[in-house]
């Protein structure tokens, strides 16, 4: 049931109970149920028009006069769900209600309630009803302005740390967003210690495995969401709500009955709802919807001219244009085209943009300054250095982090001297970076020979910048084979159905870690994949004696469930830890 209803216990504290004198007789442990409406009945047959959810209130003077006839109008109406029961004293009981009904009430776990002084109904029932429409009515005020505000988000293209920082203060929780690896992609900590909400986030995180794509974990506390759009999901947004999980509050110790209006609880007893408020799961939903359109829109405030550039270069990408398109905008540039040699060519920094210092919510996204700053003055300088080498082409940037440049030159025996002139003008342009500054990645396709094949160096090139990250070396220009492998799954670090591969195949693994710190057994793993199944080198490298190392590896082959000694399972599992490896590297 809802959260927006009242409880038994917040009832008993209304005004026009209290002056009732209630005394609580039956059912304690219950206090905390909803209750969805007040009912008042005078006849012994009353639980078949009544739907659960129900507070009956009675003067008891249609009750049975028999013990057998009281049993069962308390065993049916705790059948049918009621919430509980008061019992007005004067009428038909004067000192109190029968024994049998309280230890009948006690069996079903039904509050029965006393009240010792006449009251009327009709002010218990207006004034449980008001808080019903009044709760309703703040939930659908609190509903509409969560939808208000992330449909200004979505409009305005709000970066994901935008997103966050405003569904930690619609919600007044710490908000987090990850990827499938459990990696932070943003986090608001809304007032909490930054550093103890992700103090081994990875392990934690594991740990958080509600079931459905919106769902709340009742033993760590946090309310989960997929964030993926077009069927593919890329991340979880996660909320801590502060009423479940190890921060569920608590009632002191006291007495447990209701004398005179104190209301008071055993210790240890939950106070309100054990699932978070309906508003809380609407607004985890809408702000993952607005961070997977986010991901979908793209802003651009270039210049007209640059903006043909990127247009014509994004074209030539994703091939949303015909080339006969592309060759006739290009030479209405003054830019040459067709029957030219064309190299694809992407520059870089090694490093993303910098984290700007305007809060956590910053890590989610390029939302300050540095970073457009930087990919607007590395594009200047790619466009200068192509101007000073006397070379011609499009120039643009071709993403958050890049810039893309197809050159066009006469023939496949100008290309190497071409690369090495435009490499050296960009670093004239961009001389030797300060400390803080990371050196820049040149990175080069497969020249082609046609404009229709030029996507294809373009994608090339991107891909080897982006493998080129791992690679220490500083070359004048990276080619496709310097890319081994671990560039490669670098490369494709972010692509959710790499990371669906690793979660596949290493999944019970971390998972098991995550339970076990003491264990780790993926370095165990790592030692037997590293040495090349060989268990007695492996052994040694782990430190462990053989009988132990053997034992661990016993322990892997069931937590994995796969055979060991198979060449194929093993290098299924050594593919999925390199490409742990390029997921957890920056």
């Amino acid at each position: 049931m809802s959260p927006v209803f009242p409880t038994v216990r917040q009832v008993l504290a209304l005004d026009p109970v209290r002056h009732g004198a209630p005394r609580l007789v039956a059912g304690e442990a219950r206090l905390d149920r909803p209750v969805r409406w007040v009912h008042v009945a005078e006849v012994p047959d009353i639980a078949t028009l009544l739907g659960g959810g129900e507070l009956v209130l009675t003067t008891g003077i249609g009750l049975p006069a028999d013990d057998a006839g009281l049993r069962a109008f308390i065993g049916d109406l705790a059948g049918v769900g009621v919430s509980g029961l008061v019992v007005e004293l004067g009428r038909r009981y004067l000192t109190g209600v029968p024994r049998v009904m309280v230890a009948a009430a006690e069996r079903h776990g039904l509050p029965l309630v006393e009240l010792r002084r006449a009251t009327p109904f009709v002010r218990i029932t207006e004034a449980v009803h008001a808080l019903i429409v009044d709760a309703q009515l703040t939930q659908l005020r609190a509903t509409e302005e969560i939808h208000q505000r992330f449909t200004e988000l979505s409009v305005e293209g709000a970066d994901p740390g935008e997103v966050v920082r405003q569904a930690a203060e619609l919600s007044g929780c710490p908000v987090v967003l990850e990827n499938l690896s459990r990696q932070v992609l943003g986090y608001d900590p809304a007032g909490e210690n930054a550093e103890l909400l992700l103090d081994g986030w990875e392990q934690h995180s594991r740990r958080i495995r509600p079931t459905g794509r919106t769902a709340y974990d009742l033993d760590s506390g946090w309310l989960v969401t997929t964030v993926g759009a077009r069927g593919e999901d890329w991340g979880r947004l996660l909320l801590r709500w502060p009423g479940g999980g190890v921060l569920s509050r608590t009632v002191g110790g006291g007495s447990s009955r209701v004398d005179g209006g104190a209301l008071g609880g055993a210790a240890g007893d939950v106070v309100g709802p054990v699932v978070p408020p309906t508003r809380l799961t609407i607004l985890v939903e809408r702000a993952a919807s607005t961070l997977a359109l986010g991901r979908l829109i793209r802003r651009d405030e270039e210049g007209l001219e640059r903006q043909i550039h990127r247009t014509l270069l994004t074209a030539l990408l994703d091939r949303s244009r015909p080339v006969d398109e592309v060759a006739l905008r290009a030479r209405g540039l003054g830019l040459v085209l067709e029957r030219r040699h064309l190299v694809g060519v992407v520059i870089r920094h090694r490093t993303d943009d910098p984290v700007p210092g305007g809060g956590p919510a910053d890590d989610a996204g390029s939302g300050g300054d540095p970073g457009p700053a930087r990919l607007r003055d590395l594009a200047e300088s790619v466009g200068q250095a192509l101007r000073d080498a006397n070379l011609t082409g499009l120039t643009s940037a071709v993403d958050d982090q890049a810039v893309g440049v197809l050159l066009a030159l006469p023939g496949p025996a100008a290309e190497e001297r071409a690369l090495a002139a435009f490499a050296a003008a960009v670093r004239r342009a961009r001389p030797d970076p300060r400390p803080t500054e990371p050196r820049l990645i040149i990175a080069a396709g497969s020249g082609v020979g046609g404009l229709r094949e030029a996507g294809r160096s373009l994608t090339e090139a991107r891909q080897v910048a982006e493998a080129a990250r791992r690679d220490r070396r500083e070359l004048p220009i990276f080619r496709l084979p310097h890319v081994g492998l671990a560039g490669l799954l670098h490369l494709l670090r972010d692509e959710p159905r790499l990371q669906t591969f690793v979660e596949r195949e290493l999944g019970t693994l971390l998972a098991y870690d995550a339970q076990h710190p003491r264990e780790q057994l993926l370095g165990t793993l790592r030692a037997y994949l590293e040495q090349g199944r060989n268990k007695s080198a492996a052994a040694v490298a782990a430190h462990l004696s053989r009988p132990a190392f053997y034992e661990r590896l016993a322990r892997l082959g069931r937590i994995l469930d796969v055979d060991l000694d198979s060449v194929d399972a093993c290098l299924s599992l050594h593919v999925a830890l390199l490409a742990l490896d390029a997921i957890r590297t920056p």
